[in-house]
């Protein structure tokens, strides 16, 4: 009894290790493949719903059975109905009492028969509305799988895109940057060097030199035309006068 109970145990233990793997691995399908997932909770109600289609078949099947039955009985007890009151007509009262009791039993087999293919009718109804409601939940199935995988590829892709702009770094863009203004810079600022050392360059000053010089022999000639139109002035006067 007790190596029973050990051996019981073990079996026990060795289910439940097998159940909590079972359940890892479908835990983990379900996160890694739900499409999966969707497709074998499908393919399990399809199954179901095979195997109801042939229990409505079987329930329609008795129900037409017990409606052929009925009919059979029902139309031998009216030939019996008919047959007993010739039967007492003619003095047969042996034969009238045969026929009374098979009345009896036919009308007891026509009551059984009845509520038979009542009972029959009412599961068959109900097993074809169950049959249409179980149909419907597949197709339900089926759009809300592919709603779902829509709605995970689209935070899929979302999650994508944020993880590629959250990898994106702009350190070398604004390094980049910088390099370009620190560049603009200089080169302004050598452009304003050149603005302000052009006065004391030596280029300048020759330039100067050049400038003061043709502006000193202009005033010279100007200086000598003066004189000259000085002195012929002057001798023109003394001309007039003598």
């Amino acid at each position: 009894m007790h190596l029973r109970e050990l051996e019981m145990g073990f079996w026990s233990r060795l289910g439940n290790l097998w159940n909590g793997f079972l359940g890892v691995f479908i835990g983990n399908m379900e996160s890694n493949n739900p499409a999966a997932v969707y497709e074998a909770a499908i393919e399990e109600r399809i199954k179901d719903h095979r195997e109801l289609k042939k229990a409505v078949a079987g329930i329609i099947y008795l129900r037409k059975k017990c409606e052929t039955e009925l009919a059979d009985v029902t139309k031998e007890l009216e030939e019996v109905n008919a047959q007993i009151p010739i039967a007492v007509q003619q003095g047969e009262d042996e034969v009238a009492l045969v026929l009374i009791q098979k009345k009896d039993q036919l009308a007891a087999r026509t009551a059984e028969l009845q509520a038979e293919l009542d009972k029959c009718k009412v599961q068959a109804d109900d097993a074809k509305q169950s049959l249409i409601s179980f149909q419907g939940e597949i197709e339900k199935l089926k759009r809300e799988k592919d709603q779902m995988l829509a709605k995970m590829a689209s935070a899929e892709a979302r999650i994508q895109v944020q993880e590629t702009l959250d990898g994106l770094s702009t350190d070398a863009d604004i390094q980049a940057l910088e390099g370009v203004r620190t560049h603009i810079e200089k080169l302004q600022a050598e452009a304003d060097m050149g603005s302000e050392l052009g006065d004391v360059s030596l280029d300048a000053k020759l330039a100067q030199i050049k400038t003061q010089a043709r502006d000193a022999n202009a005033q010279s000639q100007l200086d000598a035309l003066k004189r000259q139109y000085a002195a012929q002035s002057a001798e023109s006067d003394g001309n007039k006068t003598m």
